[in-house]
């Protein structure tokens, strides 16, 4: 089982990074692209997320010993190869990979639509990912568990 409090921790600074996100309710489009500060907080934040998002998914990538992703969009599909993730969702956070390279690598042609439309409507994919990784630690859990009780029953 993955350390549960690393797991706890960087869980709950990804909820952090996404309350902070959905607190600022009064930013609309022409806030968003009127001041430079609002759209760097969004920006950041969503950065921030990601990168937290991302750096779970190591996590369980690394201390499973599981292949060596390729890249972002790569480690997202080793969770889903290993059942963490479902394949339905698996677009959806690659997408959040490749909006995190965007960010990061061409910022001088972010397309301010395409963030704010990603804050408004898509905060909940972050939810989504966190309730299947603790979904998936549970079961992991339980597991153990029952290998334990098994193995003390003996």
């Amino acid at each position: 089982m993955v350390d549960k409090e690393l797991l706890s921790r960087k869980l709950s600074r990804l909820q952090h990074y996404v309350d902070v996100l959905k607190t600022a309710e009064d930013i609309n489009w022409q806030k968003y692209r009127d001041d430079l500060r609002i759209k760097a907080f969004v920006e950041r934040y969503l950065h921030l997320a990601i990168e937290e998002l991302l750096d779970i998914a190591n996590h369980f990538v690394s201390f499973y010993q599981w292949r060596e992703p390729a890249g972002y969009r790569d480690l997202l599909l080793i969770l889903t190869e290993q059942g963490i993730l479902p394949q339905e969702h698996l677009a959806v956070f690659q997408n959040m990979a490749s909006f995190r390279n965007m960010l990061v690598h061409r910022y001088e042609n972010i397309d301010d639509e395409l963030v704010f439309g990603i804050f408004k409507k898509r905060l909940e994919d972050f939810d989504l990912f966190m309730a299947l990784i603790m979904d998936w630690a549970g079961r992991q859990e339980e597991i153990g568990n029952v290998e334990t009780g098994s193995r003390e029953a003996t």
